[in-house]
């Protein structure tokens, strides 16, 4: 009669299937991807914001520097839509968070309110710097426009979250951002004109629309797109 062999101990460990590594690289993914979109995010935000202060300190540099002499002319619209619009830049880097929302909630409240003040400052000197845009009405308009969904898309996010939708606030006030973000938006298009050898002032009538425009549609998207995913694989289950 043979020996026999000595029984193995088993294994507690659970095997990893492979739907459930397919999820840890796609958490991983997600995590490296927003990270990356938060640094560059950031870093523009940054840029812009420092260079509206430092506008604030300049003075037009001749006759033909046509944006210094409308704004020296415009008193202290100019002065205030630069600092609000660049602090509101600033405090969104802090907003934008989810480190933030989850460790330090009164930190985020704080900057809430700030960011809250800073939108409403930069907002109604921008509408009245609107109406002396460069590129006349065609502009200006849009800049308008901007100026109005910037204050009213802040404001029905902070209602929100009086209210305790925080779900509602939260996707409002990233369309407040996607507005905010116009200003980063306006200074990546403007170069076009020098790139394409295209007329500036076309370039800039064209940029005081697309800046906001854009900034909210590719927001729509992607709020919209997990419902859109989500409705296509229950259209997808109930056809097999």
């Amino acid at each position: 009669m043979s020996r026999p062999e000595p029984t193995r101990p088993l294994d507690n460990r659970l095997p990893v299937d492979r739907a459930t590594a397919v999820a840890r690289l796609t958490g991983i993914g997600k995590k490296i991807a927003y990270g990356a979109w938060y640094l560059a995010f950031a870093a523009l935000s940054v840029q812009i914001a420092e260079h509206a202060f430092t506008f604030l300190s300049q003075r037009p540099t001749g006759p033909r520097d046509v944006f210094g002499l409308k704004f020296a002319l415009q008193g202290i619209d100019v002065p205030l839509h630069f600092f609000g619009a660049g602090l509101a830049l600033l405090l969104g880097i802090l907003q934008a968070s989810s480190w933030v929302r989850r460790r330090w909630p009164a930190l985020h409240r704080i900057g809430g309110w700030l960011s809250a003040a800073a939108i409403l400052v930069g907002g109604v000197s921008g509408l009245s710097m609107s109406f002396h845009a460069y590129g006349g009405w065609r502009s200006g308009l849009g800049f308008f426009l901007a100026g109005v969904l910037w204050m009213a898309t802040a404001a029905y996010g902070i209602r929100c979250a009086v209210m305790g939708d925080y779900a509602a606030h939260r996707r409002w006030m990233l369309r407040c951002m996607a507005v905010t973000y116009a200003g980063v938006t306006l200074r990546l298009i403007l170069p076009m004109s020098f790139v394409f050898k295209l007329p500036f002032e076309s370039v800039y009538i064209f940029a005081a629309w697309a800046c906001w425009s854009v900034n909210l549609m590719i927001c729509e998207l992607w709020l919209r797109w997990p419902a859109w995913r989500h409705q296509r694989r229950l259209l997808a289950v109930s056809r097999a």
